[in-house]
Parts: C-alpha cells; structure tokens; sequence
C-alpha cells in the first residue's frame, strides 16, 4: 500500500471510532456505569473515578477525531513526519 492509501485506511478506523465512543459515554452516563477493561466503574459507588473515567474518554474522542481529521483530509496537526 502507498503512504497515503494507508493514511486513508487508518483514518476511516480512526473515524470508525468516533461514534463507538460517543456512544460508550453517552451510555455510561444514562446507565450511571462507564467500563474500564473486563470491569465496570459505578457512579454511585465512586463518584470522582466516574467523573476521571468520563473526562479520559472525552480526551480520547478528541484525539481520536483529530488523528482521523488529519489522516483523512491530509490537515497535517502534526509535524511529525
């Protein structure tokens, strides 16, 4: 595959995972438990890691649709290459 073939197949993942995540935190937050690896994290038990958990996945939502804004529409975010 060329670079920029493989660009675009990392970026379509990339944006695959945008709405997978919004919809984990959407539903942790109706359902008051977010998961975190094989367990659960339970608003009612533990407020403060509810809340950490919560705002690590906001987090990985923006750096995620910004990885596949920029594998996407070549925007270059990053001088890395």
């Amino acid at each position: 595959m060329s670079g920029r073939g493989e660009d675009l197949l990392a970026g379509l993942v990339a944006l695959l995972l945008v709405p997978w995540i919004v919809w984990t935190m959407m539903r942790g937050l109706r359902e008051g438990r977010l998961p975190i690896a094989r367990s659960h994290v339970v608003r009612a038990e533990r407020r403060g890691a509810f809340h950490a958990l919560l705002g690590l996945y906001g987090l990985v939502l923006v750096l995620v649709a910004a990885i596949a804004i920029d594998l996407l529409f070549g925007v270059r975010l990053w001088n890395f290459r």
